[in-house]
């Protein structure tokens, strides 16, 4: 009897040692993401679940928000910007795993008209500025999220922005800037070209020009503060053809 004690005794200790590293391994991992990532990373999570793994935890937001958080200390396992700069900003602070930065997807910047409104805008000039001579344009802010940015600086490059700037109307992120224009309080917004596929009742009005800003490019990289063992796999399934044919699926196009 005491021999079995003093057997249970130390296997408890040893589970006792063990139990953080296999609490860790099994813990799913916390992803922050765009907001624009909502339905292809879901897609994605949702297969790796049937794969047998815990479900990761998506976290969408605007990637302004979501680089802060990771640099205020969030325990997230993996970030999913929709620009280079808030990444960027984060890898300046030394908060990102060496080695897993890497680009995931890629997209285009369209505007979109609510019912009822001219199907086709021509995005030089102050074409669009006359166009919201009675209306808005919303759009996500463009001094901090990235749509936002990208809008900007298209319009800017195109001679529109001037004309254009006093009738923006500043969203939280880019599903938020597409929400108004479905819900009827601008008529024209600019969003990504994913966005627009989930709003059959808008139509596409204007597709900026590719050199009108910079490259939209998504790229995904693992966090320090991360504490899933599980997240350096979920990173690598993202990044293969699986993952990506999932994103594809979704009307994200490659890198």
């Amino acid at each position: 009897m005491e021999v079995c004690l003093r057997l249970l005794a130390a296997l408890l200790l040893l589970f006792s040692f063990a139990s953080p590293a296999a609490a860790a391994a099994q813990r799913a991992p916390l992803v922050l993401a765009a907001a624009s990532m909502q339905e292809a990373l879901s897609a994605a999570a949702d297969e790796w679940a049937k794969q047998g793994h815990g479900r990761p935890v998506l976290s969408f937001a605007a990637s302004s928000a979501l680089a802060r958080q990771a640099a205020a200390g969030a325990p997230a396992d993996l970030f999913l910007s929709a620009d280079q700069e808030w990444m960027d900003d984060l890898e300046k602070r030394g908060l990102l795993v060496a080695g897993t930065r890497a680009d995931l997807v890629g997209n285009r910047l369209v505007v979109v008209a609510a019912p009822g409104q001219q199907a086709v805008v021509a995005l030089r000039g102050k074409a669009l500025g006359q166009r919201l001579a009675k209306g808005r344009l919303a759009m996500a802010d463009p001094d901090a999220v990235p749509a936002g940015r990208y809008g900007k600086a298209a319009l800017g490059r195109l001679g529109a922005w001037d004309t254009v700037a006093p009738r923006v109307i500043r969203a939280e992120n880019v599903r938020a800037a597409l929400a108004l224009v479905q819900r009827g309080a601008a008529p024209y917004g600019i969003v990504y070209g994913t966005d627009a596929r989930l709003a059959p009742e808008l139509r596409v009005a204007g597709v900026f020009p590719p050199k009108s800003h910079a490259p939209i490019v998504y790229p995904l990289a693992r966090l320090k503060s991360g504490r899933s063992g599980e997240a350096e796999q979920f990173r690598r399934f993202l990044l293969s053809d699986r993952g990506r044919q999932i994103m594809r699926r979704f009307g994200f196009t490659n890198p």
